[in-house]
């Protein structure tokens, strides 16, 4: 690769600064066109001239509104199903929220939480067997996700920082809502009671989620406590992975807030 002289390079901004076209600079200094078009991007980008989208702001570097109620909610999502990568061939990391088909209606609400959330940047779904990923593209989704890290999320400690403490303890409702929606469901149990002596079939809702880090699900119960939601912990075996709300009051409260997914 042909290594130019740095006065031909600077000759050449000059005549660029100067208001030269390109192929003129590039004839009169026998350099390729492409060089010359290069020498001049990287001109402007260090002056900050470059044409195009600006740099979208983020609510924790620059002060940009947050709308604090999706945010929530998205992050609910994202303790859940959640998931932060970082290819190789891409100049910044991505937010990930899986949705499987059988919901459709959350997966509209995972995006507008996510548009909410990240204004200036696209959302878009990648379609997979099953499910769809809810995605999008931002260099400030560690400032607002510090909770990423290396390795599954059960396997390191997953804590709120206090701004985001502040906002799920204003909006408790869109927290609980996000990790129902991810790791959580209403179902119908039932049961077989014996009524002066025949059997009979009595049925009644009940909320679950199933979470294996210990951290997400005590900030899930910690915002049903918040909120005067009763639950109790259902043991797989040894393992108590399993957080219930059962009682017909919590229940009926949830129903008001949450509602079965769709």
């Amino acid at each position: 690769m042909h290594v130019h002289d740095t006065a031909i390079r600077h000759r050449a901004v000059s005549l660029l600064r100067g208001g030269a076209r390109n192929a003129d600079v590039a004839r009169e200094l026998n350099i390729p066109k492409g060089t010359i078009s290069y020498w001049k991007h990287m001109d402007r980008a260090k002056r900050g001239e470059c044409p195009g989208r600006p740099d979208t702001q983020c609510p924790r570097c620059d002060g940009r509104a947050l709308d604090r109620a999706a945010y929530s909610y998205l992050l609910g999502l994202y303790l859940g199903d959640g998931h932060i990568s970082h290819y190789s061939g891409h100049r910044v990391p991505n937010l990930m929220i899986t949705c499987a088909d059988d919901w459709p209606g959350l997966k509209n609400e995972c995006e507008r939480a996510m548009k909410a959330v990240f204004p200036d940047n696209s959302v878009c779904r990648v379609r997979k067997q099953g499910c769809q990923n809810i995605k999008v593209y931002s260099k400030h989704l560690h400032c607002l996700f510090p909770q990423h890290g290396p390795g599954r999320k059960h396997e390191r400690r997953i804590a709120l920082e206090p701004w985001q403490q502040s906002i799920v303890d204003a909006h408790p409702w869109e927290f609980i809502r996000g990790l129902i929606h991810s790791d959580g469901c209403r179902i119908t149990n039932w049961t077989i009671r014996l009524v002066q002596g025949i059997r009979k079939r009595y049925e009644y809702p009940r909320y679950l989620f199933a979470n294996k880090s210990d951290d997400i699900r005590k900030l899930l119960t910690d915002s049903l406590d918040a909120v005067g939601v009763e639950w109790t912990v259902l043991a797989r075996g040894s393992d108590p992975f399993n957080i219930s709300v059962a009682r017909k009051a919590s229940v009926a409260l949830m129903d008001l807030h949450i509602g079965p997914k769709h």
